[in-house]
This record gives C-alpha cells, sequence and structure tokens, in this order.
C-alpha cells in the first residue's frame, strides 16, 4: 500500500503521534453518558512491560502490523468496539494491544489476565470490608482510651476500595484507554455474557458508594487517585479493549455480535526479522546466519506444528551466543527450543 487511507487513526508504523485527537464522534448507538473526559491519560513508563512487549527503548518502530489488522484496528476505534483476537499461543496477539497504546498515546496498557476463577466484579472494582472492619476497631479502641467512651468515626471507605483494570479503563478519560482482556478462553462459561451490559452501557456503579453523599477517592488500576461521585463509573470515551483467544473454545452469538474479530495467523519472514530486531538489536554475528534460522523457523513451524515467536528468539539468543560452533548444543537447541508445542 503506497498511501494509507484517509480513515485511518492507527497507521501500524509504531512511531508515536497525536491521530487519536483525529478519531471522529462516536456513533450515536455508541455515545456515552459522559460526552467530555474530564481525566488525562497518564503517561505510558518506558517499563519492562512495555519492553517486553515492543522490544528495548527505541526499537518499537520494528513492530510492524499487517494491512488487516491495521484495517480492524481502526475499524473498532470508529465503532468504539471490542476487538476479539484470535489465533495460536505465541503469535503476538498481546502485542497489538501494546502497539497500539504506543503509537497512539493512550498511556500504559491496562492489562487483566483471565483465569478460570476470573470474575467481572474484581474487573471492576475490590473492597476491603474487613480490612476496614479491623481498623475501624482498632480506631475505636484507642478513642476509648483517649476521650473516656466516645467512638471515633469510622476510616474513609474509600481508602479500602481500587478499581481493576476494566473499572479503570472506564473512568471518563480525555482519551480512550487500552484494556487488554487476556486468555478469555479460560474463564468459566458465563463470564463472556457478563461482560456485555459493561461493554454496551460503558457504566457501572459501586454500590458501597451509593448511597453516600460526598465523592470518595478510590484508587485505580494505575495507582493513581480517583473521586467517585455517588458510586457511579461511566466513560466518556469507550475504551480500546482488546481480547485474546487461543482458540480453546467457542463464545455465545451474543458475545460475538459487540466485537470485531481478528484472526492473528503466523508471521511471514519480514515481520519476524523486525520483531527480532526489535528484542535483539543487531546481529552478534553474520546476519545470514540469523536469517537462515529465521528461515529454519518458519519451515518447521509449516511442516511440523505450532512454533511460538518466542521459541525462535530463545533460539536466536542462544545461537548469538555460541550455541552454533558447538554442534551438540545445535542440536539441542533445535530439539528442545524449538519444539513443537503441540507435540508431547
Amino acid at each position: 500500500m503506497t498511501t494509507k487511507p484517509d480513515w485511518w487513526v492507527y497507521e501500524g508504523t509504531g512511531t508515536p503521534h497525536d491521530g487519536i485527537d483525529r478519531l471522529p464522534e462516536a456513533p450515536p448507538w455508541r455515545a456515552f453518558r459522559h460526552g467530555t473526559g474530564t481525566l488525562d491519560t497518564p503517561r505510558a513508563p518506558d517499563n519492562e512491560a512495555v519492553q517486553r512487549h515492543l522490544g528495548r527503548v527505541g526499537q518499537g518502530v520494528a513492530y510492524q502490523a499487517g494491512e488487516r489488522e491495521i484495517h480492524l484496528v481502526n475499524l473498532a476505534l470508529h465503532l468504539r468496539r471490542p476487538l476479539l483476537l484470535t489465533g495460536k499461543p505465541g503469535t503476538g496477539k498481546s502485542t497489538l494491544a501494546y502497539a497500539v497504546a504506543h503509537e497512539l498515546k493512550l498511556g500504559p496498557v491496562l492489562r487483566w489476565p483471565i483465569t478460570s476463577r476470573s470474575t467481572l466484579k474484581e474487573g471492576l472494582y475490590e473492597y476491603d470490608a474487613v480490612g476496614r472492619l479491623y481498623d475501624a476497631g482498632l480506631r475505636n479502641a484507642g478513642a476509648l482510651t483517649r476521650q473516656g467512651g466516645e467512638s471515633a468515626e469510622p476510616p474513609e471507605i474509600g481508602k479500602y476500595m481500587w478499581l481493576g483494570p476494566l473499572g479503570t479503563a472506564l473512568l471518563p478519560w480525555r482519551r480512550p484507554r487500552v484494556l487488554l482482556i487476556d486468555e478469555i478462553d479460560k474463564s468459566d462459561m458465563d463470564f463472556p455474557n457478563d461482560l456485555l451490559n459493561v461493554f454496551e452501557e460503558g457504566e457501572f456503579g459501586i454500590r458501597e458508594l451509593a448511597r453516600l453523599d460526598a465523592p470518595q477517592t478510590v484508587t485505580t488500576a494505575d495507582h493513581d487517585s480517583v473521586e467517585v461521585d455517588g458510586g457511579e463509573v461511566a466513560c466518556a470515551e469507550f475504551p480500546f479493549v482488546v481480547l485474546t483467544s487461543n482458540e480453546e473454545r467457542e463464545f455465545p452469538m451474543a458475545f460475538l455480535r459487540r466485537c470485531i474479530r481478528l484472526e492473528i495467523g503466523p508471521a511471514d519472514e519480514e515481520r519476524l526479522a523486525g520483531m527480532v530486531a526489535a528484542h535483539l538489536g543487531p546481529p552478534n554475528g553474520s546476519a545470514d546466519a540469523r536469517a537462515v534460522l529465521i528461515a529454519q523457523f518458519l519451515a518447521k513451524q509449516r511442516e511440523k506444528g505450532a512454533l511460538a515467536n518466542d521459541q525462535l528468539l530463545n533460539a536466536l539468543l542462544m545461537a548469538e551466543r555460541g550455541v552454533w560452533g558447538d554442534r551438540t548444543a545445535s542440536t539441542l537447541l533445535d530439539e528442545h527450543l524449538l519444539r513443537p508445542l503441540d507435540r508431547g
């Protein structure tokens, strides 16, 4: 493609820009209560999580999304719909969320790893009622000793409450946050349907705060503080939600209807080379030797089964540390580091 379409907001270059400011208003059926955001997006730190997914500092531009991926990311942004990524383990599904957040300057990715025990409530907020009761008891005991029988005021409830990744994403940010709901196929059967109302309405209530007259300060998943008034959290811009699935289950039609679906296939040689450059930098030795191992990886992936991208990184790292010069170690590299995941 020689020129990018005018409607693209995310360009897939890996170079940060303010293209999100060109995103048109939400369609009427996806406009939410707080039409104007009040919270500034936190600055994304150059932390370990970003480097693990996009490579070393200064190498993020090496991650190049495919044209089909870019199209569907932009569809999800325009329509304010979650993006459901399916594909084999290790194909870089979660990396896409970090790439979008990095390029569009949308702050740190809010990651919610899913297990069989995950519930909607833990993604929205958690409340330590036992801790508050305990501290209230200690405070009352101290007050009775000091004041001769007068009870102390209970501690502020907000100090014992924090928003989860989904709850933080639904705050009224001026720019949409990026929320990664990772490996949703590990959840129980009801979990996808539990998400539907939140995805449709873009808001939720905190019943413990609903009866209080004054706003309460709670902690976000970014470890910042924010005021919640009336126990209601409602977004201004629907977050860019990336849900990943390893194709281990089917999802309800009602859930699929609300998502933009994208299947991530194995990377080609050019994209693998870009990923390797982002993480390992220039070759430690011959560039041809690196290209040979990438070609071998692709051939083995086609012929023998599932291989993950991080297996290639592990093999290349050890090869460039001298394993290639040792025939026995080189054989072990092939048999163990590049062993297909679907082989027992």
